[in-house]
């Protein structure tokens, strides 16, 4: 999946009317958008596909996908089937949930991303030691798309070591959680960006900022 400028837009908020308002001041700038449960909760899972038509966004939606294969399954499926290009999966759940996402994704054409770590600090005592295992594992499984944090750059860089440089890494906690773009770009393919976007007066600037901050 490539993404323009590298910067991926987490629009995080709880109506259409705000995520037209920020989708619209970024789109000449960002071609890629991530949508989570607050948008998807609130306006229903067609929020996917008003926001791909109208701005011709590529969607990687973020539900974190983590239960038991059959669930897993009808959960991609339906994301999927609302226009969505790539879901985010949850490693800690095993290879046979995983799985269940990767043949709805070949059905579909869509993407899996196999999310390692998270970038809050709680994701330390549970989810970091188990992350490589995770990584371990989506090699084994031929994943080739992966999501580490961008607020532990020494935790991103061991997952770039052990996914190898041909893996797609996209990388949240650019911003406000306290990462860098232009580090997290040394060893991410995407630094994904919400409320230092969506929460600014002025997104359009807020992105050029990013975009003049980074190594393109």
């Amino acid at each position: 999946m490539e993404v323009k400028n590298r910067i991926i837009l987490a629009l995080d908020v709880k109506t259409m009317e705000k995520a037209f308002e920020v989708a619209d001041a970024v789109s000449d700038y960002i071609d890629t958008i991530k949508i989570g449960y607050p948008l998807a909760l609130a306006e229903g899972l067609d929020s996917i596909s008003r926001i791909k038509e109208e701005f011709g966004s590529k969607i990687i939606a973020d539900f974190k996908v983590a239960d038991i294969p059959e669930t897993n399954s009808k959960i991609a499926d339906l994301t999927f089937e609302s226009g969505a290009d790539a879901i985010i999966v949850h490693g800690f759940v095993g290879a046979d949930s995983v799985k269940a996402c990767m043949e709805s994704a070949d059905e579909h054409g869509g993407e899996v991303f196999l999310l390692t770590e998270m970038s809050h600090p709680g994701a330390s005592a549970f989810l970091q030691p188990a992350a490589e295992r995770i990584a371990e594992m989506g090699v084994e499984l031929g994943i080739e798309n992966y999501v580490a944090p961008a607020t532990k750059i020494n935790r991103l860089e061991t997952i770039r070591n052990m996914v190898g440089r041909d893996a797609f890494i996209i990388s949240p906690g650019v911003g406000a959680q306290g990462g860098e773009a232009s580090s997290t770009l040394d060893f991410a393919d995407a630094a994904i960006v919400g409320r230092s976007i969506y929460l600014s007066q002025d997104p359009e600037n807020a992105v050029k900022t990013l975009i003049n901050g980074i190594k393109l």
